[in-house]
């Protein structure tokens, strides 16, 4: 069993939902970008999604492209991110909190994916959310992410109907990402009546847990999610706080990653409010 399903399943044995944080690896760099993942878990971070940044990322808004590059600025790389997970599990001793790769599958591919699943795995990671590798492309990294134990979640969208969400969920594991939005990340927000349909339309297909994510900012938000889906997914806000650190020079400020934390312990709260049966 991985990581990811026993968090789900000790989150269902807690009678609540997740928060999953994303930051992006090496943003503002990489010593920093390692404080505010180290301590992620302690702030209420259930599962932590760590973006590998890109020079084209197509899916996202404004605040994580900006991150990417501060991130790239610094000098982060595949090999810095993996880097990040070998140490985050080495000096924390944290062998139960998730970390999956968020990015997009041009790094896989450039690498090699068996050479890529297989040092992922070596590095800690629990599994990949590719947003730009379709079903019908899946069946090239599912065979090497298995056999590493790693899990593959892909991502449903308001448009995927009927038909088309059985392929998508052929090649899903550890849990449903439902981008409850259409266009990039940070943009906007879907309404609770939204997300509770959608929601309920992919479980009736599927007994993995489905997370939610693109648009979440906020306690009550997060706190609408949760009582409807798995997980909420929280990005661009906890960027946004990141950037609110550094000074005019793009310099980290003193309490930067306090910032982030608070702001992490707040969506928490918000997520842990909402009761489950």
């Amino acid at each position: 069993m991985s990581r990811i399903t026993k968090r789900f399943e000790k989150l269902k044995a807690d009678k609540r939902a997740g928060l999953v944080i994303y930051i992006s690896a090496g943003d503002p760099n990489a010593e920093v970008g390692y404080e505010i993942l180290k301590g992620l878990p302690a702030a209420g971070a259930d599962l932590i999604e760590l973006g590998m940044p890109f020079t084209d990322p197509m899916a996202d808004g404004p605040s994580i492209q900006v991150a990417g590059q501060r991130a790239l600025k610094a000098g982060m790389t595949v090999d810095g991110t993996f880097d990040m997970v070998r140490r985050f599990r080495k000096e924390t001793g944290d062998d139960d909190t998730p970390i999956l790769l968020m990015g997009y599958y041009n790094l896989v591919y450039q690498r090699g994916v068996e050479r890529f699943c297989k040092e992922a795995a070596a590095a800690g990671v629990d599994g990949f959310i590719l947003v730009d590798l379709p079903p019908e492309e899946a069946d090239e990294l599912k065979p090497h992410a298995e056999a590493h134990g790693l899990d593959t979640v892909l991502l449903t969208a308001p448009t995927t109907d009927d038909k088309r969400l059985p392929a998508v969920l052929k090649y899903s594991a550890g849990f449903v990402y439902f981008v409850s939005v259409l266009g990039i990340t940070g943009t906007k927000s879907a309404t609770e009546e939204a997300v509770a349909t959608h929601v309920a339309r992919i479980k009736r297909h599927t007994k993995l847990p489905v997370g939610v994510g693109f648009g979440i900012r906020t306690p009550e938000q997060a706190a609408a999610v949760a009582r409807h889906a798995d997980a909420a997914v929280v990005g661009t806000a906890i960027v946004d706080r990141v950037k609110a650190g550094l000074d005019s020079n793009g310099k980290p400020k003193p309490g930067l990653a306090a910032g982030v934390f608070a702001d992490v312990k707040a969506l928490a709260g918000g997520v842990r409010s909402v009761s489950k049966s």
